[in-house]
C-alpha cells in the first residue's frame, strides 16, 4: 500500500516538459532531456510547440507537435525548455513567461558541477560539460556539450555558449552574448552584452558590447 501511494504522488506532481522548437536543435534537446537529471521522476516529455506544425513530418520516434508557439497557453503542469537560438529565442521564451510558464533547469547527467556552483532557471547544461567551483550562471542560458566553464566564472542571462567552448577561470559573460564552437576565452576576460565570439577564436582581451570578434588572437570584425 505504501508503494502504491508513492506512485500516486509521482503521477500527480510530475511535470510535463514541452520543448519550444522542433527543428534539429529541438530534436537534440529531446535527447538531452531524456538523459538529464529528473527525467522520469520529476518530469516526462509531453511534446513540442512550433509554429511550423509539419516540422517533424519526416522524422520518426519523437513526441508530437502539440500546438504552435504563438498563442500557446501553459497548463499548470507544463514546464518548458527552449531549443531556439538567435534573436527570436528570448521573444519566444518571454511569450511563455508572460503567461506564467516556468522553464526547466536542465542538466545532463554526465555534466560535472563543482562546489558552490549556482545555476539559474531555464539554463540548459549539455553532456560532459564541466562547471568549475564557485561559478555563477544566470537564467535562460544554453550551454552545449563538452564545454568547460572555469572556476569563479560569472555568466549572466540569455547567453548561448556552443560546444567545446572553454571559459578559463574568472571569465565574465554578461547578457545575450553568443560564443561559438571551440572558442577559448582567457583568464579574467569580460564578454560584454550582445557581443559575439566567432568559432575557434582565442579571446585575450575585453569584448565590448555589441561587437563581433574572431581569430587568434581575436580581433574586432570591421
Amino acid at each position: 500500500m505504501h508503494a502504491f501511494n508513492i506512485n500516486i504522488y509521482y503521477q500527480t506532481y510530475m511535470k510535463h516538459l514541452i520543448i519550444i522548437g522542433a527543428g534539429g536543435m529541438g530534436r537534440t534537446i529531446y535527447d538531452i532531456a531524456r538523459e538529464s537529471n529528473g527525467y522520469g521522476t520529476e518530469y516526462d516529455i509531453r511534446g513540442f510547440i512550433d509554429d511550423n506544425i509539419s516540422a517533424l513530418e519526416n522524422f520518426d520516434n519523437y513526441p508530437p507537435i502539440i500546438a504552435p508557439i504563438t498563442g500557446y497557453n501553459p497548463d499548470s503542469e507544463d514546464i518548458f525548455v527552449c531549443s531556439i537560438g538567435g534573436q527570436s529565442r528570448r521573444k519566444c521564451m518571454e511569450e511563455i513567461i508572460s503567461k506564467g510558464g516556468k522553464f526547466l533547469t536542465m542538466i545532463h547527467h554526465t555534466a560535472r558541477i563543482g562546489t558552490n556552483v549556482k545555476i539559474g532557471e531555464g539554463t540548459i547544461v549539455g553532456a560532459f560539460t564541466s562547471i568549475g567551483a564557485d561559478a555563477k550562471i544566470g537564467k535562460y542560458n544554453m550551454i552545449q556539450s563538452y564545454t568547460v566553464i572555469g572556476h569563479d566564472s560569472q555568466i549572466g542571462d540569455w547567453n548561448r555558449i556552443d560546444t567545446h567552448v572553454t571559459l578559463v577561470g574568472g571569465t565574465i559573460v554578461q547578457d545575450e552574448a553568443d560564443i561559438h564552437t571551440s572558442a577559448m576565452i582567457s583568464h579574467n576576460v569580460t564578454i560584454e552584452s550582445h557581443s559575439r565570439v566567432a568559432a575557434c577564436s582565442f579571446v585575450i582581451r575585453r569584448v565590448k558590447e555589441g561587437t563581433t570578434v574572431l581569430g587568434n588572437p581575436a580581433k574586432k570584425l570591421l
